[in-house]
């Protein structure tokens, strides 16, 4: 092991980086949840619904598409051995409920601090598929769920069309940024790069989307097409 020169302690050694960015991601995990809770109470204030209502839809907004994960993935629900997490969002819910119209105007803000949030979970839902031996392919599909499924029954409760199946590039980004992790993960880039280039690459895509406001193209109805007598199917 290499160590540091004497009085170079202000330096951060190289064999902690590792550490440093896993706590930052450990952080940034929170903060997910907390933004994603926050959005979820959000739209709980726009229904006019009661503290326990609010509670309800942070806490399924914040904590939904990992839960799904963990049940798909046959591992323990990781809000169960860490029910810090569950406690964020029902007391991000209670101060929504009494700031609610200091935060609603500021909703562009949260769209921005949602795609740093979506950004994260993507790349960590593929982390842990990886991480119990599943394919890359299992591991895209885990990190579009984990990124994208606790908003899916937020609006479905609320009676929203899910911000998933809108003209917006949301989904497309979280899959971008689980492709991203994968294909990196597979080249064992030091300092956690392949997390930090997944979250990276999610985020640019969605940026690009709100500041463009671009969408993928949708589906318009044609004109049937008409058959003549001679090509009609015999009954």
């Amino acid at each position: 092991m290499i160590k540091s020169p004497p009085h170079s302690n202000w330096r951060l050694p190289i064999n902690t980086l590792p550490y440093t960015i896993d706590g930052i991601l450990i952080w940034l995990d929170f903060a997910g949840v907390a933004v994603f809770a926050i959005s979820g109470a959000l739209v709980a204030s726009r229904k006019c619904l009661d503290p326990v209502g609010f509670a309800l839809i942070a806490t399924i907004t914040g904590i939904g598409g990992g839960t799904l994960r963990d049940l798909l993935l046959d591992r323990d629900v990781f809000w169960i051995h860490q029910p810090n997490y569950v406690g964020l969002c029902v007391s991000l819910a209670l101060m929504v409920y009494v700031l609610a119209p200091h935060i609603e105007y500021r909703y562009k803000v949260l769209l921005w601090a949602d795609a740093a949030g979506l950004s994260l979970f993507c790349v960590l839902g593929a982390r842990v598929a990886l991480e119990l031996g599943f394919s890359g392919t299992i591991a895209l599909v885990m990190g579009l769920l984990t990124a994208t499924f606790g908003g899916l029954i937020r609006d479905v409760l609320c009676n929203e069309i899910p911000l998933i199946l809108r003209n917006e590039i949301y989904a497309t980004a979280a899959l971008t940024g689980a492709l991203v992790y994968v294909l990196l993960e597979s080249l064992a880039l030091p300092y956690r790069g392949a997390e930090l280039g997944g979250v990276c690459a999610c985020f640019i895509v969605r940026a690009f989307g709100l500041s463009r406001g671009l969408s993928l193209p949708s589906y318009r109805p044609r004109v049937g097409r008409d058959y003549p007598k001679d090509d009609q199917p015999n009954d």
